[in-house]
């Protein structure tokens, strides 16, 4: 299936990212306590940018199949329950889509814009045989879309098994790292499977916000990092040597509490 190219007028463009800057206040505080560990380092790139973890462009894949999502920038997942701070939202997957038009227009409810709005990192692909292009957009609680998309990624489904769709998605923890051995900076990808994610201060009943702690080999006390305003990824820049990571989901409404049992992760810093 041939979809056609997207071509938007500077203008619009300028007028939908617009939209991103959305006002927070009640936010304002939360934000303000946040502090930046001395460890984390600024992204490479200044764009965000929601995206797929685990699918390509390209790639041919058997269906059902789990495809996990990403979401960089600083922005961070927002259930549509209740507002959420700025530079947040919820993904939108766009099968066989372009980019609307109208960033000023609510997406809508169909086989073609998938919503994932209680703070949903993935979602189960049961598409018949075929080529496909998939995107990932993220918007507000009003379904408004943010000027944070993904680029078209063309797939073909080669054939449809008779997997279970819901055997696929297992709750779980799991941390993303671009190889055992990194150089600063680096990325760490959180991901929570069959599991929600929300800012803290939505107070939403069964979600959580990840917590990132890094323990150096024989040497130091460990950094803790907590991303109360649901972040799913952090770039590192720690001292040279050897860590273990461990990546927590805390229960949105019981700091005390953790969601599910922690994923573990090895990683020299050279």
């Amino acid at each position: 299936m041939k979809v056609p190219s997207l071509f938007l007028p500077l203008a619009r463009f300028a007028a939908a990212f617009a939209v991103v800057s959305c006002s927070a206040s009640a936010f304002a505080q939360a934000d303000a306590a946040v502090r930046l560990h001395p460890w984390q380092a600024a992204a490479p790139r200044l764009t965000a940018e929601a995206y797929f973890t685990n699918l390509k462009d390209g790639d041919q894949i058997e269906t059902p199949y789990l495809v996990k999502f990403g979401l960089s920038g600083g922005w961070g997942i927002a259930p549509i329950a209740q507002p959420g701070r700025a530079r947040s939202g919820h993904h939108h997957l766009l099968v066989n889509r372009d980019l609307p038009l109208n960033f000023k227009e609510a997406l809508p409810f169909n086989e073609q814009y998938i919503h994932f709005g209680k703070g949903q990192m993935e979602t189960v692909l049961t598409l018949e045989p075929g080529t496909y292009t998939l995107r990932m957009l993220l918007a507000d609680q009003k379904h408004l879309p943010h000027f944070v998309f993904s680029k078209p990624t063309r797939i073909t489904v080669t054939r449809k098994t008779g997997v279970d769709p819901k055997s696929l998605s297992v709750k779980g923890l799991s941390i993303g790292l671009d190889g055992a051995t990194q150089k600063n900076p680096f990325r760490v990808q959180f991901h929570a499977s069959a599991l929600d994610v929300a800012h803290r201060a939505q107070g939403i009943a069964n979600t959580g916000h990840f917590r990132l702690t890094a323990t150096p080999e024989g040497r130091g006390a460990p950094a803790v990092l907590e991303f109360p305003e649901g972040q799913t990824e952090v770039w590192l820049a720690p001292p040279a040597g050897n860590y273990k990571l461990q990546l927590d989901l805390i229960d949105n409404l019981n700091p005390g509490k953790t969601l599910i049992e922690p994923a573990l992760a090895t990683v020299r810093v050279e």
